[in-house]
């Protein structure tokens, strides 16, 4: 888990100067990101199901001796947005920051049963977590920039993994800010502050932020309910627009926003995962009479 680093007396800017004889090729993000259409085989998608990108078997989660999760058993797709729907305090955001293990930081956090990313145990303590939390960017509910520069916000996290020159760090960074659909908005401002961007700029340079270290997976906790209606919609084509290079898993408690911007639905209810299914299904067919009359809104 990356955290907010300290301002400097210098800028950031000064270290790109040095001289660094390894190089990096910039794009090698974008090439270790699933493949898209244009270089897929010529099979179509719908003759081989999804692989699956996380999966839980039995997994269960407690702080102290309050349990939050019950023996979830969860397949999450690869490159397709899944959505985490249910009340307040039912389990999903504890759920997405299992993903990253950032619970474990919290005192009396712990788990059993099994969760996998790519066929790789995470909670197996062996776990590199600093290359995970690389793995699996996260994006929470309110923007948190850097009190940085808009290029040092998208630079500092790359760099911690990294060495660049400081013309591959200028690529990265445009490559980062277009996938996030926010690079002709800055593009002339690079070095003002990132603070100075509106809520939904800011949001999106998060995600910028997150893509620059190579993800494979993108966990967003209520990524738009700080946001205006405008704003939230841009989110969401974007979100929509990532889900061909990226595992998305978004926590919403917008019932039309899951079903706008997902592929899968899964309610959790009181720490249990009732449902998961398709979201045109589970939104008019679902299976279970808790799930229908949550998303139907005769309770939560």
């Amino acid at each position: 888990m990356m955290h907010e680093p300290e301002t400097q007396s210098q800028p950031l800017e000064r270290d790109l100067h040095e001289e660094d004889n390894l190089k990096v090729d910039v794009m090698s993000i974008a090439d270790r990101a699933p493949e898209t259409e244009d270089t897929m085989s010529n099979t179509p998608a719908a003759a081989a199901p999804p692989k699956t990108m996380i999966s839980t078997r039995d997994f269960s989660s407690w702080y102290g001796k309050f349990k939050a999760l019950h023996e979830l058993n969860l397949d999450i797709p690869e490159r397709m947005v899944t959505a985490l729907i249910g009340p307040s305090g039912c389990g999903k955001s504890t759920f997405l920051r299992w993903i990253n293990r950032m619970n474990d930081t919290i005192a009396g956090a712990r788990s059993s049963g099994g969760m996998t990313l790519g066929g790789e145990d995470i909670t197996d303590t062996r776990c590199d977590v600093v290359d995970l939390r690389r793995r699996v960017g996260m994006v929470f509910q309110r923007p948190n920039p850097f009190p940085k520069s808009i290029f040092e916000n998208i630079a500092y996290g790359a760099k911690l993994h990294r060495k660049y020159t400081r013309g591959d760090l200028e690529q990265l960074v445009e490559h980062s800010l277009r996938q996030a659909a926010i690079w002709d908005e800055v593009k002339d401002r690079l070095k003002d502050s990132a603070l100075g961007l509106s809520g939904g700029q800011q949001q999106r340079l998060c995600i910028a932020r997150a893509i620059a270290v190579g993800p494979e997976v993108l966990l967003m906790d209520e990524p738009c309910s700080a946001l205006d209606p405008r704003s939230s919609a841009a989110i969401e084509e974007l979100i929509r627009g990532l889900r061909e290079q990226y595992t998305i898993v978004v926590v919403t408690h917008n019932m039309q926003q899951a079903a706008r911007i997902s592929d899968i639905t899964a309610f959790f209810y009181e720490g249990h995962l009732v449902e998961t299914d398709e979201t045109e299904k589970l939104f008019t067919r679902p299976s279970e009479k808790q799930t229908d009359d949550y998303i139907s809104g005769r309770f939560g």
